[in-house]
């Protein structure tokens, strides 16, 4: 098997050993005769999956399954971005969100459909490259909404904001389990799966019990987190292929030896690339300048002379790697290298970055 050095920014890479062990469950799954894609979401089979997703989920981040439920829904965290306000605003309730980029813009616009929406705080003003440290809160705010991960302009919430008594929520979709942070600071997550939790087709939502049951009751019950909190996520088919391997990639980072494993392994990959990038800055030029502001799971960054954009991706080609092309509406070139992606590779890319700068400057 050929495995290039997958720099997408989602779908991203998975680990070796979760594919190999879920193409196994395509062809059968617990001796039933039946692959994954086949068994009912009803039957022993699946369910037995299902319940233990959800346990694994809770441990890996830490929280009391007393407290918390997890979720397993479909639409991605856009959905997310409506479902959310539908949920909880209505005409004259007052939602604080702190806009930092693309998805974060795209949250707050759903959500002003539903209710009044503060903008807290932006870096707008600095086209999102860097993390507000001031925030105007509304006080008995509904809920604070924050992007925990910016995946376009490459900047991250590495502290948290302090609400005091306001619900805290968050969009953790794209770096969701990469550092030990204390999730019980949210009263609810969403994460989209197919960038740090599996494959694409399921999301993840978790959340406190007693928020959930504030929510509103006078909506489709189909867009109801209610609904999904009392069927344990069976009021419609479940995405079971992809909730599998969820629980599978949940083992990989248990295996790993949890959450505060795998962040020392993110922070050595992402010094790894702006090491390169900081060392070659005559070459190179980092979006986020502060590294405070830094994500560890994209990098982004442009060649100061765009000219020769083209032959570096091609280099890039060359040597394997794959999916290094900026987002098509920020441009330049980033480096996504979430859980799965191996520290050779952000080796492999340091190197590259320090070899095509003396080549070419």
């Amino acid at each position: 098997m050929n495995r290039i050095y997958n720099f997408s920014a989602g779908p991203a890479t998975l680990p070796l050993e979760v594919i190999q062990e879920a193409s196994q469950g395509v062809l059968e799954i617990n001796g039933s005769g039946m692959s994954i894609l086949e068994v009912s979401h009803r039957g022993k089979d699946y369910d037995a999956i299902h319940v233990e997703t959800r346990e694994c989920l809770l441990r890996v981040l830490g929280l009391d399954p007393e407290m918390y439920t997890a979720l397993f829904l479909g639409g991605g965290a856009s959905t997310q971005f409506a479902l959310l306000p539908m949920n909880f605003l209505a005409p004259g309730v007052t939602a604080d969100y702190i806009n930092t980029g693309e998805w974060a813009a795209k949250a707050i616009k759903e959500a002003k459909r539903f209710g009044t929406v503060n903008v807290a705080s932006s870096s707008e003003d600095a086209k999102f490259s860097y993390i507000p440290k001031t925030h105007s809160l509304t006080p008995g705010a509904r809920y604070v909404h924050i992007t925990t991960n910016n995946t376009i302009e490459g900047t991250e919430f590495h502290a948290l904001p302090d609400t005091g008594d306001v619900p805290l929520i968050a969009d953790a979709s794209s770096d969701i389990m990469a550092k030990a942070i204390d999730y019980s600071r949210f009263h609810l997550i969403y994460a989209g799966a197919q960038k740090n939790a599996g494959p694409a087709g399921v999301t993840l939502v978790i959340a406190r019990k007693d928020f959930i049951a504030e929510a509103k009751d006078d909506i489709a019950a189909i867009l109801s987190y209610k609904t999904h909190a009392k069927s344990d996520s069976m009021y419609n088919t479940p995405p079971c292929f992809s909730i599998y391997v969820v629980g599978l990639v949940l083992k990989w980072i248990e295996a790993q030896g949890g959450l505060s494993v795998v962040e020392a392994r993110n922070q050595e990959k992402a010094a790894l690339v702006y090491g390169a990038l900081d060392a070659n800055s005559g070459f190179y030029e980092p979006a986020v300048a502060d590294p405070v502001d830094r994500s560890l799971m994209n990098v982004t960054f442009r060649l100061r002379n765009a000219e020769l954009d083209k032959k570096f991706l091609a280099g890039a080609q060359e040597r394997q790697m794959d999916g290094l092309k900026g987002h098509r509406n920020v441009g330049g070139m980033r480096a996504s290298i979430y859980n799965a992606f191996p520290v050779e590779g952000c080796k492999a890319l340091a190197d590259y970055l320090t070899e095509f700068a003396v080549a070419n400057g």
